[in-house]
């Protein structure tokens, strides 16, 4: 027990002088020495895995000859670092010349050593190096010193992944050259253009504290500052009026209202009087919101702590008597790059330039991500690597399939992606021509093919002829962009306009379905585990006011038109259904009381809760129809948060489980003679449409972008052939498995430029 207490001081000293080190070589010297020191040896070296080269690379020693750095290398399984490498686990050798994998290296100057102790960094997987002491004596490594130098190469493996992802260390091969940085993929699509980085107009940690000769003066020079404001707000949004929705507007609209007299010019106005000047009072008023905001644990409430920033710097930049930035110079294919974009920002670049959007900060649930959907621009945000400084004007690559980010990509690596963005415009060309065809397969059986709404009426709208209607209406969305529930009249004209639109098309609407991942700034909900939590039904019937104001609303909206499907989401238990039940024939009745006569319309149950495939019998005597949410049930199933990266890679709707309920649902469900459709990605990838066609499931419910690929897959597969596929996939063990033999199955079928663009 004594000699653990030192050690650990040892440890805690060493990793606070590394992570206080001025760049990552000073950070590396440091470690290296210090680790010598503690375990008092001769020899500590560090060797860099760089997978350009696939060699392992002396990148800093003390002990060895300091020559030899960054040019002695060895291959992965050469020689024992080599080995370490390999195996990834350490190797504790008391005399290390007598291994039959012992390799010399001359320039080194090693062969005075006998003692040998190898450990693997790793980080999520990836060998990163190998850290490696030596000494002269023969000496074994006790357990202690072999589990403090796996304990240093962890605490390391962080920060190394960081530094070479940030350009803080640089790889041999690539001093300069080729960087990778990966994201959350926001909004699909590929682009290449070059890099411009937007920054803040202006630093609100940088203001100095004044006391003010005039306070009158400051309260009317923060009116014209936000007066100013307001108006570039206003111009920004009249910019993309034409290219996107009503809805879509209303999100510059909560900028205007966060520049209201009742939000921040009144608190700023009440500091000032405090004894602050305009400047410090609005610096002082935003900073204290923006902590408030980025504390909570709210997605949508940290999301919005970027706008309440964006705003204070904008009218700081006017207060300082700045004045308002030139328009910047876009170029042609401008890729916006910035620590956190807002809405005002997208709204500068002219929209034929703006090719795509990064962001340091953000998520799929910011005001950006979106309109940048909306807008077809191809968006990666969460990249928090990136070296903001160094990127402006840099050629680059934007791939939004997969969250990625190539900057100065070679040219290999460029004509790659320009012949995948040419092939997608070239394919996407050919499918416009049978959009209008009925999703028929070759032996005649129909696959209605429905649409996943929220935003952007008017597009969707115009895709009438196409579709077999909506099969999920997001009631969420418009709650999302407002700054209060939306009262019983205002939900009404937003829901007549969908059923207006798509009349006489069904259109199912999902009742409000918060929390997980979906939060409103005015109804926050805080919880460690906010996907098994109080979410979608469990919330409305604990708060029926606002259920019943939503189903009276859709009632309402409803009259005279004969589309309305209400769907219920995260349903657990028949309870629930039966209470959901009571209120909408409350609200029916009520509504007939007040001279508005409508009809009670089909209802139906999201299964997005494993429970529920368990209560199909027990459901099916109560509702009308199902709805299978395939990506909270692919999470339910395989017990991992899709919105986490660390686990990302297990979320997969390609799992043979997956597969397998989905199938064994379908046989249920046409058992019980009940309409069931598929929402979700799984719908809409062409492969996965195939199956769930296969399966027997009768609608399939998509965004649209996905609608002409899954067209033209059903109108070139029999039912039959999907069929066989169902068969043959259900026999494979990994979803890697399933993922190669649908693509190999899909290329048979000529099928193959309708998979995503792979590696």
């Amino acid at each position: 027990m004594e000699k653990k207490t030192p050690m650990l001081e040892v440890l805690r000293r060493i990793i606070q002088e590394v992570n206080g080190a001025r760049n990552l070589e000073a950070a590396l010297a440091t470690m290296v020495r210090r680790i010598r020191k503690a375990m008092r040896t001769d020899v500590c070296s560090f060797y860099l895995f760089d997978p350009e080269i696939d060699r392992l690379v002396l990148m800093e020693t003390i002990g060895l000859r300091s020559q030899a750095v960054g040019r002695v290398s060895l291959e992965v399984g050469e020689g024992l670092v080599g080995l370490v490498a390999k195996r990834e686990e350490p190797l504790n050798l008391e005399n290390a010349q007598s291994h039959p994998q012992f390799l010399y290296f001359e320039a080194t100057g090693e062969e005075r050593y006998s003692s040998f102790l190898g450990v693997p960094i790793i980080h999520q997987r990836r060998m990163l190096g190998v850290l490696v002491v030596q000494q002269s004596d023969k000496r074994r490594f006790d357990e202690e010193d072999e589990a403090f130098l796996v304990t240093m190469a962890a605490q390391l493996a962080g920060v190394l992944a960081h530094a070479l992802a940030t350009g803080g260390l640089n790889r041999p091969s690539m001093p300069g050259g080729q960087a990778r940085f990966i994201g959350v993929a926001a909004s699909p699509g590929m682009a290449i253009g070059e890099a411009v980085v937007t920054a803040a107009p202006a630093d609100l940690n940088s203001v100095p504290d004044l006391i003010p000769t005039d306070v009158e003066y400051e309260i009317a020079r923060l009116r014209e500052a936000i007066g100013r404001v307001q108006n570039e707000i206003r111009a920004a949004g009249e910019r993309l009026a034409s290219r996107i929705s009503a809805q879509e507007l209303a999100l510059f609209d909560v900028y205007q209202q966060m520049l209201g007299e009742a939000a921040l010019s009144q608190e700023v106005e009440k500091r000032i009087r405090e004894g602050q000047w305009a400047p410090g009072a609005l610096a002082d008023v935003v900073r204290r919101h923006v902590q408030y905001l980025e504390r909570v644990d709210d997605n949508y409430l940290r999301e919005r702590a970027a706008d309440v920033r964006d705003l204070g710097r904008r009218v700081l930049a006017h207060l300082q008597e700045a004045s308002p930035q030139t328009p910047a110079v876009y170029p042609d294919s401008t890729i916006l790059v910035g620590d956190e974009i807002s809405v005002a920002m997208l709204g500068e670049v002219p929209r034929e330039k703006l090719a795509g959007l990064v962001s340091v900060r953000g998520s799929s649930t910011s005001h950006v991500a979106i309109l940048a959907r909306a807008m077809g621009i191809p968006t990666v945000l969460g990249m928090v690597d990136l070296p903001l400084p160094r990127l402006g004007g840099n050629r680059v690559v934007l791939d939004g399939h997969r969250g990625r980010l190539f900057v100065r990509p070679t040219p290999e690596l460029e004509s790659h992606y320009q012949s995948l963005i040419d092939e997608e415009r070239a394919l996407m060309e050919v499918l416009e021509h049978e959009q209008d065809l009925p999703s028929r397969t070759p032996d005649g059986h129909d696959m209605p093919l429905m649409v996943n709404t929220g935003l952007a009426v008017d597009t969707v709208a115009s895709l009438k002829s196409r579709i077999g209607g909506v099969g999920l209406y997001r009631t969420e969305v418009p709650f999302m962009i407002t700054e209060r529930f939306p009262g019983e009249q205002e939900q009404t004209r937003l829901y007549r306009d969908q059923l207006e639109s798509f009349d006489p098309l069904p259109v199912v609407m999902r009742t409000l379905d918060i929390g997980g991942d979906k939060d409103l700034p005015y109804f926050p909900i805080e919880e460690a585990n906010p996907f098994l939590g109080w979410r979608g039904i469990r919330v409305t019937l604990d708060h029926p006011e606002v259920l019943m104001v939503q189903l009276r609303a859709m009632l309402r909206a409803s009259q005279g038109l004969d589309n309305l499907q209400v769907l219920l989401p995260m349903v657990t238990n028949v309870e629930e259904v039966d209470d959901a039940l009571r209120l909408l024939d409350r609200a029916i009745l009520e509504l007939g009381e007040e001279g508005v006569p409508v009809n009670r319309p089909p209802v139906g149950v999201m299964l997005e809760v494993p429970a529920t495939l368990y209560q199909l019998d027990a459901l099916a005597c109560r509702v009308d129809f199902f709805s299978v949410g395939s990506n909270d049930l692919t999470q339910y199933l395989l017990a991992v948060d899709r919105n986490n990266p660390r686990v990302a890679d297990l979320y997969d709707a390609c799992h043979p489980a997956v597969l397998s309920a989905m199938t064994r649902l379908a046989e249920d469900t046409r058992r019980l003679d009940m309409p069931t459709s598929v929402c979700g990605e799984m719908a809409g990838d062409p492969a996965g449409a195939l199956l769930l066609m296969g399966m027997g499931f009768d609608a399939l419910s998509m965004n649209a972008p996905s609608l002409p690929r899954v067209r033209a897959a059903i109108r070139r597969v029999s039912l039959d052939g999907a069929r066989e596929l169902v068969t043959e996939t259900l026999r494979l063990d990994s979803p890697a498995e399933v993922r190669r033999h649908l693509a190999e199955r899909l290329r048979g079928w000529d099928l193959g430029h309708l998979l995503p663009p792979s590696d």
